[in-house]
């Protein structure tokens, strides 16, 4: 009962179908905490040809450190310049609390009947020692308000994860429970063979490759919502074709061409002490697509509290997809 109410809530929300691919956003920011809102619109703008779903604020837009009212400023933007490019809207929803969680929604209640929003994002209570019941049982009081959501696998920050059979029970019980993230890298929701009543299952983790995870190439995902997206959207795409066409070695050709421009832009900010990997890496390859060879002529892009990233980053995320680019699969 709980699929087949689950599908008719998919249907209702994604008449074209649950997008493949999702993006978690960057938030371009012109002072510190403003975002910049030129900057969103014509991001979401180019996105838009290829991204039909996103996530704001997710790690990579720096939602972990928004309050509520920088998110709904950011909403404000976002939600209006995302519906009119035809793209839909999951509101992240990163706090480490069932109390914290249930006090956002409240916060947030005038964005659920915005055309484009879609359902809020929430992670399991954090805590590295919280056993599966408790995270259950926090889980369930988060799903019974009612609201359509999507549950974010992210140990990165949580220090734990939801196992299989908690991801299971919370299928089982919660039809509004619509989309399963799993950033961790381990897949082991996905790959354990266990019923999720539907469930659709994007894989967010930039490690492994990417050709081998979706289900039409005999995968465990349903899609991907990935931070690169914000970058190579057009080569996600284009691989995800190369799949339904049946041509697998052109697809993990691209897939492991993408992998190694990703590893080495993440390696690049490995020892960046502000902000996080997914949004100084993806702001830094952003930046130079945006401005190609010029790109040393803009200010380097700016995190939430007001830093800009090392201009020597600039220079070398340049070399390397420049380097990426002449190398480039037809």
């Amino acid at each position: 009962m709980q699929s087949t109410e689950r599908v008719a809530l998919q249907r209702k929300l994604f008449p074209e179908g649950i997008p493949r691919l999702w993006c978690p956003t960057l938030t371009h920011f012109s002072a510190p905490r403003v975002p910049d809102e030129q900057q969103i619109h014509q991001h979401l703008a180019r996105l838009a040809p290829f991204v039909k779903g996103i996530l704001v604020p997710g790690s990579t837009g720096e939602g972990w450190e928004m309050s509520d009212e920088d998110v709904r400023i950011l909403l404000n933007i976002v939600l209006p310049a995302a519906h009119e490019v035809g793209i839909q809207v999951l509101i992240g929803v990163l706090k480490t609390s069932v109390d914290q969680v249930l006090a956002t929604f409240d916060a947030l209640r005038s964005f659920r009947e915005h055309p484009a929003f879609v359902g809020f994002t929430v992670c399991p209570p954090k805590g590295a020692d919280l056993p599966q019941d408790a995270i259950v049982n926090a889980l369930q009081i988060v799903l019974s308000q009612g609201y359509p959501t999507a549950l974010y696998q992210l140990p990165q920050v949580t220090s734990n994860e939801m196992t299989p059979e908690t991801v299971a029970t919370l299928a089982s019980e919660f039809s509004n429970f619509i989309l399963f993230k799993d950033t961790s890298g381990n897949d082991r929701v996905a790959t354990s063979k266990l019923d999720f009543h539907d469930v659709f299952l994007v894989r967010g983790s930039e490690s492994g490759g990417y050709a081998k995870w979706p289900k039409v190439a005999g995968g465990a995902y349903d899609g991907f919502l990935l931070s690169t997206a914000n970058v190579f959207a057009p080569e996600l795409v284009h691989m995800l074709e190369l799949l339904d066409k049946g041509r697998i070695e052109e697809a993990k050709r691209l897939s492991d061409r993408l992998e190694s421009v990703v590893t080495a832009a993440f390696s690049m900010v490995k020892d960046v002490s502000m902000g996080n990997a997914f949004s100084n890496a993806n702001k830094l390859l952003y930046h130079i697509r945006t401005h190609g060879t010029k790109s040393q002529g803009f200010p380097p892009p700016m995190l939430y509290a007001g830093e800009r990233l090392p201009e020597e980053l600039v220079a070398r995320a340049q070399k390397l997809l420049s380097d990426w680019s002449t190398n480039e699969i037809e």
